[in-house]
């Protein structure tokens, strides 16, 4: 499966530094997206305890009102990503933002615990195909190179934006009622539907596939709907208890079977060759390092700041602001940055920044002082956050063709999600491992303690295996890329003419 896409090639603008109000609203309408994905997850965090109170729900049945999206979203980007690519960019983005405003709306006016999580099983699959295909269509819009960089730039950065504002805006909007967090979201996704209708290009299907990996696309989405769903259970069941390790086993088996399948399929889910790339792994697993630590902490934290200290949830969502306020200021220089030093120098700085963070932030006490103790973490996460998930999103797509840009964008999306899923797990089973029942409020802030080295232990690790990019870099070392060897420093603003032909057109 090495057949090109038949698109033209580039418009001019798709190439130059200066992008017309075309380009920039597709841009707009993409990032609209990736804003709300990130809106959404935050919202619901903040608005649980009403959910709760409102609807009955237990503790254990609550849970599932996140992790009925995670389970959505991270068990089926792989087919998600392979989808854009065989049936049109364009055509999954929008129908799947469709989806996902009327699940939005459903979110907002069910009345039992079941449903509500039925539509956010349904959110999370519908952003399981707005996520890779919407960032395949701007892999496959914008030239490779200082324009493509931007773009991402920009594009990644809506995530913490939409993130940190879901915090703020979630805390005044439950005051009225937690059904307007749920309910937000669908207008805007319907004013995106709308313009993405006139702006977004119309993107060739992939030409002569040889059929569909049918085998291959349930195998991988049903192992990693088991993984998600054995790691989110797994604290409630226990981790060595014989259905956990029952799971883990059955994923193992499914994960072998699917590499079986793909080895041996002529149209595979994923092409196992990609991986062959020591860039591309790196950025896989700097992804599930990156937000597994960074959810993982701001869980923590929520727990520090609302139920140790007392602090409301907009005081909560306030402290966090600064951090996304940082990557919100510094989108437009984070492409320029790149281009300058290359991805591993900077995500490797990013890394940095965030194990200093994570570090500084085991000071804290019963009695902090916001300036001196919480502040600092806040801006060192939020300067991570702005070099290194542009880079690794930056890292992962660079070189890869075009009929294959949708399942690169699913694969990371997927390690994004089960990073965030696998490390959650991890450091809440530590926390609640280290805090008896009914124990002191100093006693709760010790047990915090723990978790907090594993979140750094975990950076730690995405640092290291950065580094390790830095020093097997050559100037021209080659990457395995759709069957063929690309120079990994192709970063010129102008492509050649063979990716020229392959990129997609924007046309009206």
């Amino acid at each position: 499966m090495t057949s090109p896409l038949t698109a033209a090639p580039p418009a001019p603008e798709a190439t130059s530094e200066r992008w017309p109000r075309r380009l920039w609203g597709t841009l707009l309408v993409l990032c609209a997206a990736m804003f709300l994905d990130a809106l959404d997850v935050s919202m619901v965090g903040v608005a649980l305890p009403s959910i709760g109170s409102e609807l009955s729900l237990s503790t254990a049945t609550l849970q599932w009102v996140v992790s009925g999206y995670i389970l959505g979203y991270g068990g089926l980007l792989l087919l998600g990503g392979r989808a854009a690519d065989l049936l049109g960019r364009r055509r999954v983005f929008l129908i799947a933002l469709g989806v996902f405003a009327l699940a939005s709306l459903l979110g907002g006016l069910v009345d039992s615990g079941p449903l509500l999580i039925a539509s956010r099983f349904i959110k999370g699959l519908s952003a399981a195909f707005t996520a890779p295909a919407g960032l395949s269509i701007i892999t496959t819009t914008f030239a490779e190179g200082p324009v493509r960089n931007r773009a991402l730039a920009i594009y990644t950065t809506c995530a913490a934006t939409g993130f940190s504002m879901g915090l703020v805006l979630s805390g005044l909007l439950t005051e009225a009622s937690w059904r307007l967090t749920m309910l937000l979201p669908a207008p805007i996704a319907v004013i995106a539907l709308l313009l993405g209708l006139k702006l977004i290009p119309h993107s060739a299907k992939e030409e002569n596939h040889r059929g569909y990996d049918i085998p291959g696309a349930a195998l991988g989405t049903l192992s990693m709907l088991l993984l998600v769903f054995t790691v989110v259970q797994a604290p409630e069941a226990g981790w060595g208890s014989a259905r956990t390790l029952l799971s883990f086993l059955a994923v193992v088996v499914l994960l072998a079977v699917f590499v079986r399948v793909e080895r041996r399929s002529p149209s595979p889910l994923i092409r196992l060759g990609v991986l062959r790339s020591g860039s591309q792994i790196r950025a896989q697993i700097g992804a599930m390092t990156f937000f597994g630590s960074y959810v993982s902490f701001q869980f923590l934290a929520t727990l520090y700041l609302q139920s140790l200290l007392g602090w409301s949830a907009l005081s909560m969502a306030l402290a966090f602001l600064p951090a996304g306020a940082l990557v919100a200021l510094s989108s437009t220089k984070v492409g320029s940055v790149v281009d300058r030093f290359g991805t591993p120098r900077v995500i490797a700085v990013g890394f940095t920044f965030m194990v200093i963070g994570y570090a500084l932030f085991l000071r804290i006490s019963l009695d902090p002082v916001y300036a001196a103790v919480i502040l600092p973490t806040m801006l060192l996460i939020g300067a991570a956050c702005a070099l290194v998930f542009p880079s690794l999103n930056i890292q992962a797509t660079n070189g890869v063709h075009d009929d294959e840009q949708g399942m690169v964008s699913g694969l990371l999306n997927t390690s994004v999600q089960v990073g965030g899923a696998i490390f959650l797990a991890v450091v809440t089973a530590v926390i609640t491992a280290n805090a008896p029942e009914g124990a002191s409020p100093q006693a709760v802030l010790d047990s915090f303690r723990p978790g907090l080295v594993v979140i750094t232990a975990i950076a730690v690790v995405g640092l290291l295996v950065t580094l390790t990019g830095l020093r097997s870099r050559r100037p021209r070392e080659t990457v395995v890329i759709a069957g063929s060897a690309a120079p990994s420093g192709a970063t010129g603003a102008a492509e050649t003419a063979e990716a020229a032909g392959r990129r997609l057109a924007l046309r009206d």
